[in-house]
């Protein structure tokens, strides 16, 4: 066995190692991972795990789906609500918006279920980098949606309707419970939305593919795909939206900066259908949009994603994963003489400890702490 000496210097230190070294340490520590890339994060990855998960993903969201419908159909009869012509439960537009923002929601635990159990992983990797949804970062972001989308959707209700009646105020005693309603489910449905498209698929395709745009692009047209096929110009806007909160959530290393613009731009779209008399009734979504709100829309959206880079490069949110969550983890190598404790390339003294603890040479300092530097419809 090769005998370091005191003399010989260490890729991993600076500086000579005092005293003799019997086993070295790894070679190198895995990359830093992208967010596209987290189902590798972990050294039990394997390359079925991405494929099962998303038919996992798949099929017990449908499960989940039909039985809550068949319940919620049950309910519905059981207290005397009359049948539509499809041979459903009516209870009302404000209801029926409701199940059907909660069956969207469904999809969030199904997901992390997927992301732990078959992707063997810590199920906060598919919300970020750090391991969960950065709390503070989501609310620059929505902060940062508000007042851009509020501007594009004015703009979108100025536009002249063509062949369309004259739309009555519904009144508060409509308004406020729906109001209320979708202050409380809308964000659900649509962070549910981003956990399945932007997180699991984005991640899915990621597990084989190292370019974060062919990732980013599946997801982008089955989130269109998902919306129905209305209008061309519709589909495009569909696509687009996708595709930019794809790209910010890999330029930003988690799913927040997405949610943001989601969550901000269904909760204007379904609020203004919900001020008008029947306005939830109506079956339009994003995909049915005609050129001229295509163009406002898209417009926000640009304006949006410029201002989450300006706020990225002032608050610097994590990019990548650190190196060595991504390591595959290797036995300890003994503790070189005059050290309290092996040390780590790139990581501080561990908690509790100081550099001057007894065992370590006096006034040495912590290692440096990774940068981060690589570090109106509703959809």
């Amino acid at each position: 066995m090769t005998n370091l000496s005191a003399a010989a210097p260490s890729p991993y230190l600076p500086g000579p190692l005092p005293g003799p070294l019997s086993v070295p340490p790894p070679a190198h520590l895995a990359e830093p991972l992208a967010h596209h890339r987290l189902a590798r994060i972990r050294g039990g990855h394997r390359w079925w795990r991405p494929v099962l998960g998303t038919l996992f993903v798949a099929a017990a969201y449908m499960v989940t789906v039909v039985l809550l419908y068949g319940l919620v159909d049950a309910v519905g009869a059981a207290r005397g609500h009359r049948r539509g012509p499809d041979g459903t439960v009516e209870f009302g537009p404000v209801t029926s918006t409701a199940v059907d923002l909660t069956m969207l929601a469904v999809a969030i635990p199904i997901v992390l279920l997927a992301v732990r159990w078959i992707g063997r992983r810590p199920a906060g990797t598919v919300s970020s980098v750090t391991g969960g949804l950065r709390w503070r970062w989501l609310g620059l972001c929505v902060l940062a949606a508000v007042p851009i989308l509020a501007a594009t959707t004015g703009a979108m209700l100025l536009l002249p309707a063509e062949d369309e009646p004259s739309q009555q105020w519904a009144g508060w005693e409509v308004f406020g419970p729906a109001l209320a309603m979708l202050v409380l489910l809308v964000p659900l449905q649509a962070a549910a939305e981003e956990y399945v498209f932007r997180g699991w698929l984005t991640q899915a395709v990621g597990a084989f593919l190292r370019s974060p745009w062919i990732a980013i692009a599946p997801q982008a047209v089955l989130f269109a795909a998902a919306h129905g096929w209305g209008t061309p110009w519709g589909f495009a806007d569909l696509v687009v939206f996708g595709a930019v909160a794809g790209w910010l959530t890999v330029r930003t290393g988690g799913l927040e900066a997405a949610i943001g613009l989601h969550v901000v731009n269904n909760l204007l779209a379904f609020a203004a259908a919900a001020s008008v008399v029947d306005g939830l009734a109506s079956d339009d979504t994003a995909a049915d949009a005609p050129w001229e709100l295509v163009l406002l829309d898209l417009t926000g959206v640009a304006l949006y994603a410029a201002a989450v880079l300006w706020l990225a490069r002032r608050h610097r949110p994590a990019r990548t994963a650190p190196a060595a969550l991504a390591a595959v983890p290797a036995p300890p190598a003994p503790v070189p003489a005059g050290y309290a404790h092996a040390p780590v390339p790139g990581f501080p003294v561990p908690y509790g400890a100081r550099p001057d603890a007894p065992g370590l040479p006096p006034g040495t300092p912590p290692a440096a702490s990774p940068s981060d530097d690589s570090a109106r419809s509703p959809r």
